[in-house]
């Protein structure tokens, strides 16, 4: 079965919801993870600190660059992903909606390449 990648996506200049509205939002996350692991689809999930604590790795140049904080051309930033399984795109797409409406935020999925094992 495919596996498809939903990113959270937090749209620049969004600020985090105050902690009563954050409860909420999370409430329904819980609720959207549930009935995604009932339905056999979830694989992994989970939220990302700020962009602030990111550290950019950078090999360009032909050496190793480090750099705090989010890439520097981000303008959206990606705040939680979760990896599910589903029968096809339009699947995916249903999940997808479905934590949009939770979170209240944009949702990518992307189908996801699985590496070699």
């Amino acid at each position: 079965m495919p596996h498809y990648l939903l990113s959270i996506v937090y749209p620049a200049g969004s600020v985090q919801p105050e902690p009563a509205e954050l409860d909420r939002i999370m409430e329904r996350v819980g609720r959207f993870q549930d009935d995604l692991r009932a339905a056999g689809g979830w694989v992994f999930g989970g939220g990302l600190h700020d962009p602030s604590s990111a550290t950019v790795v950078d090999a360009r140049s032909g050496d190793l660059a480090l750099t705090d904080g989010p890439y520097v051309e981000t303008k959206d930033v990606v705040g939680g992903l979760t990896i599910i399984t589903a029968d096809d795109l339009d699947a995916a797409l249903a999940w997808g909606g479905r934590l949009a409406e939770a979170t209240g935020v944009p949702v990518e999925i992307r189908p996801f390449v699985p590496g070699s094992s």
